[in-house]
């Protein structure tokens, strides 16, 4: 029976209490609940599809968009359901009483309109706007219209530390009370690249303090939790998260459990369907989730190359300098290094493939990939310079002694141990079951890999879901080959999955022949 209680929230409306229920829908990041069309609370309080409530279990409150149903199998009438996202967040057991009310409209919706409107905005209208998305208080549709706005009117530079700044701020922001706290990122765009896996064991085994926490993949084949999924437990509870790293010296996390910078979980949501991701935002998300993490000097990797995020040294440039300002104005120290993006980094592409490189380098395996050995090394010799007592230029050969003595490798273990391990061989690895070989249909030599289109194969065929799924390279760019010789191998647990592969294959391999003079060439820091 639905009951009135004596609560009045600040819409001056008492709550409607009713059972609480869960709907079991991932909806991503967006939190929705569900009544019944019949509701007599949906009569009685004027409740529309889409309005945004408040619910409230248990003294936690969380912000929801509404959607009515008419089917009582899904809510019924003395109902409330919540998706996934939104019943995780409230930790209450199906049943117990929870109540709705109107929630109070966004205050920052005025700032919003007039950033549509191509305004530049002040250091409060960004921190009004950011606490109302972190609060859920911004439908699917504002926040996609705030998404926009930024990215056509392109923020200036101090708009972007506006950003960046607000996002930080709201949310835990971390103090580990020590100094240098380290951490390392890459644009992205370069599938495997898991070199994050073999930095942190290096530099954590050097003493250095690096909390890395990592995201799953949204369009990608994996990310740095995907990967260390096959190895460990990335979702760790805060408490536990933050207790590893002071035994450790380090972690490789999922962030989604950190409440680090929420604001940029929202956005991205938004962002990643739309394929936008522009500079200023790009900044925002990163510097915004290093800062608040706790980081005091970051190294940043900024591939370059045809098929790569950034496409041009000029662009990697302006880039750069827009990521030292924002870092300048939040007192945090950063090394930008720009890097090859001209193919994939590693042989595997996909979590079992990334992990199964990861672990032949640790090993010092001679059929480790040795482009991500050198690379993984460079940098963790960079972040090993922010140490005062390393001197400049000694961070590589410190990195590689580390690495080739075996501690990197024990490291490895005792933050895979820490975080909860799973058996793995690389030997071994569970790939998944079906595959198939593309092969070179004339003689030449590589002289172009497509990053996007490898990466969309490896998708098709299943990764990151499917922890088996993904691509085997078996040529790199330079190398030689012949008429019928393999360049790569998919593979897929599905028929389906493998089918759609093989059609994008079919389209476009993904793989360029020619002659050795067409490889082209990329003006890189290491």
């Amino acid at each position: 029976m639905t009951t009135i209680t004596s609560e009045v929230p600040l819409n001056g409306k008492a709550p409607v209490h009713l059972a609480l229920r869960r709907v079991a829908i991932d909806t991503y990041r967006e939190n929705v609940a569900y009544l019944h069309r019949e509701c007599a609370a949906c009569r009685a309080e004027g409740f529309q599809a889409l309005a945004k409530v408040e619910i409230r279990v248990n003294g936690k409150r969380i912000l929801a968009s509404l959607n009515l149903v008419d089917d009582p199998a899904i809510v019924g009438c003395d109902e409330l359901g919540l998706s996934e996202d939104a019943f995780a967040q409230l930790g209450a057991e199906p049943g117990v009483p929870a109540s709705i009310s109107q929630a109070e409209p966004a205050a920052s919706i005025p700032a919003l309109h007039r950033k549509i409107a191509g305004e530049r905005l002040r250091r409060e209208d960004f921190q009004a706007i950011v606490r109302d998305i972190a609060e859920h208080r911004y439908s699917k549709i504002e926040l996609t219209a705030f998404v926009v706005a930024c990215n056509q009117g392109e923020l200036d530079r101090e708009e972007v530390y506006f950003l960046t700044d607000a996002m930080a701020t709201v949310g835990r922001r971390l103090d580990w009370r020590e100094h240098p706290v380290v951490d390392k990122h890459c644009i992205g765009g370069i599938p495997g690249n898991r070199t994050s896996m073999l930095v942190v064991p290096i530099v954590a085994a050097h003493g250095m303090l690096c909390p890395k926490t990592s995201s799953r993949a949204i369009t990608s084949p994996a990310g740095t939790a995907d990967t260390m999924e096959v190895l460990a437990n990335v979702e760790l509870p805060f408490e536990r998260l933050c207790e590893m790293v002071r035994e450790e010296r380090g972690c490789l996390a999922w962030g989604g459990t950190s409440e680090l910078s929420p604001a940029d979980d929202v956005l991205i949501a938004v962002e990643r369907p739309l394929s936008i991701d522009s500079p200023g935002q790009m900044v925002a998300s990163i510097l915004s989730k290093k800062v608040a993490a706790g980081s005091t000097h970051l190294l940043l990797d900024i591939p370059i190359g045809p098929t790569a995020k950034v496409r041009s040294m000029a662009e990697a440039q302006r880039l750069r300098k827009l990521f030292e300002f924002v870092a300048s104005r939040l007192a945090l120290t950063l090394d930008v290094v720009i890097t090859d993006g001209r193919q994939p980094v590693g042989n595997g592409i996909g979590p079992v493939l990334e992990a199964r490189d990861v672990m032949q380098v640790l090993q010092n395996d001679p059929a480790a990939p040795n482009d991500l050995r050198q690379k993984a090394l460079r940098l963790a010799g960079r972040m090993l310079e922010f140490d005062p007592d390393v001197r400049g230029g000694d961070g590589y050969a410190i990195a590689r002694d580390i690495l080739d003595s075996g501690r990197a490798l024990k490291k490895m273990h005792s933050i895979i141990a820490a975080q909860g391990s799973k058996p793995f061989d690389h030997n071994q690895p569970p790939l998944a079951k079906l595959s198939f070989d593309v092969l070179a249909d004339h003689d030449g030599v590589v002289t172009g890999i497509d990053n996007l289109q490898l990466a969309r194969i490896a998708t098709l065929a299943g990764a990151p879901k499917v922890q088996g799924a993904g691509v085997d390279l078996l040529r790199k760019l330079g190398e030689p080959v012949q008429a019928g010789a393999c360049l790569y191998r998919v593979y897929a647990d599905f028929p389906a999955d493998l089918a759609f592969a093989r059609q994008a294959t079919e389209r476009a391999s993904g793989f360029s022949l020619g002659r050795a003079e067409q490889v082209p060439t990329v003006y890189v820091e290491f």
